[in-house]
């Protein structure tokens, strides 16, 4: 079949993304997921999207990792879809969508998209590391000489070494400034470094501020591919009204042959 398809990025973070409202996508063909994100004979991202219709809200949000698994919220990527949505007519610079970790709300002006994350009720503070959950589950951990830190090596290690084969997003932190941060990310289901990640940045700016780095409630990270900024609110030990802002810009459109 010929599909149509649009690629979009957030701060490097790309996506496939097809308009999936009509249910024309073989939504349980992992294989096929796994080879339009692969880079050499796909179209290539770090993970595929789909739009579809739902019953509760603007649009609900379907995310397949890069290796084909459908999988826990992504920040970027749901950025990205509102942008999406919005180039459709689907939305009118706000929206409220679907996803698999519960209900988001949006806005968009011009490139920037401004997406309300779920709440946050706990940091578990570790030895050397933080580990939360932001949608998708978190690793944050400050290292010295980021620029030059082995994302891949070390991710990988704790990756699996510490959380098993459903695993963890690993992030690696350099504070740069009161309220800012350089981080790089290896994600699970890409099994390698991201130019960002929406989830681990947002996870990043909560366990600062919970272990003391930083008492601003608007942070601002740099990630190897942008900048993006969250913002938050604490009120008896849980964090609320969290925002992550950062640009969702379309890449391309096109068709591909594919067999499904």
């Amino acid at each position: 079949m010929e599909l149509q398809f649009f690629k979009y990025q957030g701060t490097g973070n790309d996506f496939v993304i097809i308009d999936n409202r009509q249910d024309i996508f073989p939504k349980n063909n992992t294989k096929l997921v796994a080879e339009l994100c692969d880079r050499r004979f796909g179209i290539g991202a770090d993970g595929l999207i789909l739009l579809e219709n739902d019953n509760m809200s603007d649009f609900k949000m379907v995310y397949y990792n890069a290796d084909g698994a459908e999988s826990s919220m992504c920040g970027n990527g749901g950025r990205c879809l509102v942008a999406f949505a919005d180039y459709l007519g689907v939305i009118d610079k706000e929206a409220t969508f679907n996803a698999v970790d519960g209900l988001h709300r949006a806005t968009v002006e011009g490139d920037i998209v401004n997406l309300k994350m779920i709440d946050v009720d706990k940091v578990h503070e570790k030895q050397n590391h933080s580990f939360l959950d932001t949608g998708s589950p978190h690793h944050v951990q400050l290292v010295k000489e980021l620029e030059k830190f082995d994302v891949q090596k070390e991710g990988k290690k704790l990756r699996y070494g510490i959380y098993g084969e459903s695993g963890s997003n690993i992030n690696f932190v350099e504070q740069t400034k009161d309220n800012a941060f350089d981080v790089r990310t290896y994600e699970r289901g890409v099994e390698g470094e991201t130019f960002s990640c929406g989830t681990g940045v947002t996870a990043v700016a909560l366990a600062m501020h919970e272990s003391g780095k930083t008492d601003a409630n608007e942070v601002h990270i740099h990630t190897v591919g942008g900048d993006l900024t969250i913002s938050f609110e604490k009120k008896d030990g849980k964090y609320s009204n969290i925002f992550l802002k950062g640009p969702a810009i379309q890449v391309f459109k096109g068709t591909i042959e594919c067999s499904i």
